[in-house]
């Protein structure tokens, strides 16, 4: 007869981290932030808001739709951590939802998957500096 452990599942798990909260599921902490963001999409600058950020990704507002998986380069002011610091990442588009049936501006999240080093730093250092500013 086979025993059953009664111990933890272990962390990479993914039944036991379905069971919990988006904030519990996280690997890295997210900061709420209210700052411009430069999109660079079909050739063209567009500006948006961002709603929250993390080592892994960013949240924004937009007034158009993107498609999911579009890759999507980044420009970011990061002067919170030092004066007329930036900073620059590529990521895919992972969610992009419409905020109400009346608006035309979508929430969409971007997943980072290229960013130098440098620039994950300051990431880093400005998701630290939002979280001490709550």
């Amino acid at each position: 007869m086979q025993r059953m452990s009664t111990s933890p599942a272990p962390r990479d798990d993914p039944q036991a981290s379905s069971k919990k909260s988006g904030a519990e599921r996280r690997r890295w902490p997210r900061a709420s932030a209210d700052l411009p963001i430069a999109i660079a999409l079909e050739g063209r600058s567009h500006q948006a808001r961002v709603r929250d950020i993390s080592r892994a990704g960013i949240c924004f507002y937009l007034d158009r739709a993107v498609p999911l998986m579009t890759l999507l380069n980044v420009e970011l002011d990061a002067t919170a951590v030092g004066p007329g610091r930036k900073l620059r990442g590529q990521g895919a588009v992972v969610r992009c939802e419409r905020i109400s049936p009346h608006l035309s501006h979508f929430e969409i999240a971007v997943f980072f998957h290229d960013m130098a080093d440098s620039d994950r730093a300051t990431l880093d250092a400005l998701v630290r500096a939002r979280l001490a500013a709550v």
